[in-house]
């Protein structure tokens, strides 16, 4: 009996510590890092740090400028210290993928290897952002790419994590992926509001008008879609309970991200924890929505093959 024991021990951490439980502990990883990233870059942009550190990749030509250290400085110096944690993280990955290739699935060298090609073209872009002086199209594209990358990790991590589905989402993952690409349109819209200051001009004097509206009615495809997976997760009885749990937070999600934006829109962008609260929601739904996707095309991926 306790060799039975000790058998089930060994290889329970062998498998625990396996190249591909490795890469995913390392991607979900990556995957906090990134969330907090975006929000300290939130931060950044709403404090009006952006250009705290006139200089770069370096701060005042230190890497640590302990003599300038404010909120503003420490604020931009944390958003590149933090990316370069990630940078280092995603080459990481990137080598492990390659040189464990042998016993893992084909598409993840190469799936690690968009990644850090997005993250090394997201420190260009951050890059620009400071030496073009905050031009609205840079940072714009700089919010896209963190974004990518973001989905990219998110579709690594759940494609490698265990799962059983039970073969009925029917439509469910279309809807999950046609939901998750209006959520990430409609955060490029709220990166181009945020990065022109449209709403201060539209207020101060009826200019940009046409962006900020652009974001506000620009709310109600990603909204129908997600209230539709919700409303069909609770008519499939026999769904995953995870597909179901996905569903319901993306719903919490989204009331949460609708109040976030009324109020935000009410007190002018002046509460900036309430702007960045905004953004770091807006971020998880569209996370949820990508890992309640990629979990349902597994599903209806078993769904085929018992039907076939």
């Amino acid at each position: 009996m306790n060799e039975f024991v000790l058998q089930q021990q060994n290889e329970a951490a062998a498998q625990h510590n396996s190249p591909k439980e490795v890469i995913r502990r390392l991607v979900w990883k990556i995957c906090i890092a990134t969330l907090i990233l975006m929000a300290i870059g939130s931060a950044t942009r709403v404090m009006n740090a952006g250009l705290a550190c006139p200089d770069w990749p370096l701060c005042y030509g230190e890497l640590v400028p302990a003599k300038q250290m404010n909120l503003q400085v420490f604020l931009e110096w944390f958003h590149r210290l933090d990316a370069a944690l990630i940078g280092f993280s995603a080459i990481a990955l990137a080598g492990l993928s390659w040189w464990h290739r042998r016993v893992l699935p084909h598409w993840l060298p190469w799936a690690a290897t968009f990644a850090l090609f997005l993250i090394i073209f997201q420190g260009v872009l951050g890059g620009l952002t400071v030496t073009q002086l905050l031009r609205f199209d840079i940072v714009t594209a700089h919010l896209g790419t963190a974004l990518l990358f973001f989905i990219t990790l998110l579709v690594i991590g759940t494609a490698l994590t265990p799962y059983q589905g039970t073969g009925t989402v029917g439509k469910l993952p279309w809807l999950g992926l046609i939901a998750a690409i209006l959520v990430y349109l409609q955060s490029l819209l709220g990166a181009l509001v945020g990065s022109r200051w449209a709403l201060h001009q539209c207020f101060a004097g009826d200019q940009l008008c046409g962006v900020m509206y652009s974001h506000i009615f620009g709310l109600l495809p990603p909204t129908l879609a997600i209230l539709t997976i919700v409303l069909i997760s609770w008519r499939i009885p026999a769904l995953h309970p995870t597909l179901r749990r996905l569903a319901n937070l993306a719903g919490g999600l989204l009331i949460l991200q609708l109040l976030l934006g009324v109020a935000t829109f009410r007190l002018h962008l002046q509460v900036e924890p309430l702007t960045v609260t905004h953004q770091a929601v807006g971020a998880t739904l569209l996370g949820t929505l990508v890992v309640f996707t990629v979990l349902g095309l597994r599903d209806r991926t078993i769904s085929n093959s018992a039907n076939g």
